[in-house]
């Protein structure tokens, strides 16, 4: 089972900065993981949230904003194409999240595709999305591009029967509450695992992915060397 580190990580630096995931390398992290939105000036940034409230302290959306004027808000805020330029020199794989409703709607798929058609094959990509839409799309701009269905608490069941993507991508919660879902065809990407048990369950259910905010306590927990 791999272990990605969500949002870097992030239980000791601050999400989706270099020094997250450049603590995730020092963790021994197998892959990265990060939420992408698109700025008023049509940059890439890790960004969760559709605001920088939560994170920064400040009220603006990242939709409306210039990503120099997100930067001076939050200095530490980084491109998706600074982080696969770490992943690809540290040999890391990534996950990247695109991040949905948003008001210039599938440009955000075409955007990274894009990104990742310019990358060369050292850096493995997959791309994850809680909209089906959002899949679709990537499927129609490459169909060999490797997708993850995230599922959340509602449509579980109609995204997994419909979803074109390769793997399926539980929270671990539902995946206890439903663990028919290891039956499932495809392997699955779970989030977030923090704790331990959640760690060996997942190990014991052959999980492919495991995307942790701890990737030192997971690689721990299940005896990494």
């Amino acid at each position: 089972m791999k272990i990605y580190a969500h949002r870097g990580a992030s239980i000791d630096f601050p999400e989706m900065t270099l020094r997250a995931y450049k603590g995730a390398v020092d963790d021994g992290a197998d892959g990265f993981e990060g939420d992408v939105r698109i700025t008023r000036d049509n940059q890439l940034i890790l960004w969760h949230d559709a605001d920088m409230k939560r994170v920064a302290g400040y009220s603006g959306r990242i939709a409306e904003m210039d990503y120099m004027q997100i930067r001076r808000h939050y200095p530490e805020a980084i491109l998706l194409e600074e982080l696969l330029e770490l992943a690809r020199d540290n040999k890391k794989e990534v996950a990247i999240e695109t991040k949905h409703p948003a008001p210039t709607g599938s440009l955000v798929e075409k955007k990274v595709m894009e990104l990742i058609a310019e990358e060369d094959s050292l850096v493995q990509i997959t791309v994850m999305s809680f909209s089906w839409l959002a899949i679709e799309n990537i499927r129609k701009i490459n169909p060999l591009q490797p997708t993850v269905a995230l599922l959340g608490d509602h449509f579980t069941t109609l995204m997994c029967r419909f979803t074109s993507a390769r793997y399926l991508g539980p929270g671990v919660r539902l995946l206890r509450a439903k663990p028919e879902l290891t039956h499932e065809h495809r392997k699955l990407f779970v989030w977030t695992v923090d704790d331990a048990d959640d760690m060996r369950f997942c190990s014991d259910n052959g999980v492919e992915v495991l995307i942790t905010n701890n990737p030192s306590l997971a690689r721990k927990t299940l005896g990494y060397h």
